[in-house]
């Protein structure tokens, strides 16, 4: 199968220490943490969760959607 378009993510940062996770859940497993602060780069947004990477490994997870500031990382 091929894609006809990729998602172009969304360069945000955490406003506090955050949990990246495997799911959209709290109780899903933790993939790494998070620093406050520190770049996620959002591919999707929906239910109260973002799905994305982060990290210079660019690990891929959910962290809750409000943990996220509007401003782009530095």
């Amino acid at each position: 199968m091929i894609a006809s378009h990729y998602a172009e993510p969304v360069e945000r940062r955490l406003g506090a220490a955050e949990t990246l996770r495997s799911g959209p859940s709290a109780d899903a497993e933790t993939v790494r943490n998070l620093s406050e602060g520190e770049a996620f780069m959002m591919l999707d947004d929906s239910l109260g969760w973002a799905w994305g990477y982060a990290g210079t490994d660019r690990r891929v997870g959910y962290v809750r959607s409000d943990a996220l500031s509007q401003d782009k990382a530095v």
